[in-house]
């Protein structure tokens, strides 16, 4: 069975109990599904009244070692005092598996949503983010991959074309200029930086807020640039990005030398993710769980958007980067 055509349609609710139950952990609630669309997740209270959340892997996306390897990173980041969701070890490991479904188990981390434009919580942030990718850059992953074009640029380019999604009408167009886009990715990408490990996917959803922040589903980790767990947070207009950005950078360098030189990265970067995330969708289509939540993917009006979005994208990328040096 292939990636795409793959379901979740067999993970029952007995599934899940008896996934469960065979780590030794007895759920006494109903197991309530948070917002995840890759995986499955679920949390739920144990005969304990402690609180749980599982996440069940989509089978096929990441091999047992990349998972691990992620694991071991959070590992690497909570014995750093860094606060991050951390998979809880049982019998000497945190991936399990039951009924062909691979799984974990964490604790409850509860909290409100990361408020980017509240300074307090923005400085504080930064820090953390430097303290991250302090033990990020002591080694590299060897098992998960690297940010690079083909993953983020040719084959979903491949998937596009290949799906049935864009409108006849609107071809054309939208192929025109996502080349046009990807031609002007190609220029503007470089490689002169040193990988290291990241959350990969820091967007502000992915950080909760109690008395801090507490970073969690690093479940996108990857290697690649410093710079990529940072952009995400940027908002706004460029007077507000460039205020946002030297409060991040001061708090972060604290605690690791902030990647300067890669600011010339954050479009390209926000291109490779818009490209990436429409393939995502169309490769993700055939589980049910998508077209409920994303109705607007299969509408004329989305597509006629993206061309409208890749024009936008490419006026953005013609613009000076951002740079907290002094510009004469």
């Amino acid at each position: 069975m292939s990636d795409a055509q793959f379901s979740f349609e067999h993970l029952t609710p007995d599934t899940l109990i008896d996934a469960l139950e065979s780590v030794g952990v007895r759920p006494e609630s109903g197991l309530l599904a948070l917002n995840s669309y890759e995986n499955r997740v679920y949390q739920f209270q144990d005969e304990d009244r402690k609180r749980f959340v599982t996440k069940f892997y989509r089978p096929q996306r990441w091999s047992n070692a990349q998972i691990l390897e992620e694991h071991q990173f959070t590992k690497e980041l909570e014995e750093s005092e860094i606060p991050v969701a951390v998979p809880i070890e049982i019998d000497g490991t945190t991936l399990f598996e039951h009924a062909g479904y691979r799984f974990a188990l964490f604790p409850s981390v509860g909290g409100r949503t990361f408020e980017v434009d509240n300074w307090d919580q923005l400085e504080m942030v930064g820090r953390f983010m430097g303290r991250i990718h302090q033990v990020g850059s002591r080694a590299s992953f060897t098992d998960r991959p690297t940010i690079g074009l083909d993953e983020y640029l040719y084959q979903p380019r491949k998937v596009l074309e290949n799906s049935e999604f864009i409108p006849m009408h609107l071809e054309n167009a939208f192929f025109s200029d996502l080349d046009r886009l990807i031609t002007v990715l190609e220029s503007r990408w470089t490689t002169d930086w040193q990988p290291i490990r990241l959350h990969g996917d820091c967007h502000p959803s992915n950080i909760l807020w109690r008395d801090g922040p507490m970073f969690v589903d690093l479940d996108d980790s990857r290697n690649g640039p410093a710079i990529q767990d940072i952009w995400m947070m940027l908002n706004g207009d460029r007077h507000d990005r460039l205020a946002q950005l030297d409060t991040i950078t001061e708090a972060y360098e604290e605690f690791h030398d902030f990647p300067h030189h890669q600011l010339q990265l954050i479009e390209p970067l926000r291109g490779l993710r818009m490209v990436h995330y429409m393939a995502w969708l169309a490769k993700r289509w055939q589980d049910p769980a998508f077209p409920r939540a994303f109705p607007w993917f299969a509408e004329a009006k989305y597509w006629e958007n993206q061309v409208l979005a890749f024009k936008e994208q490419l006026a953005a990328l013609e613009e000076t980067p951002l740079s907290l040096s002094p510009q004469w």
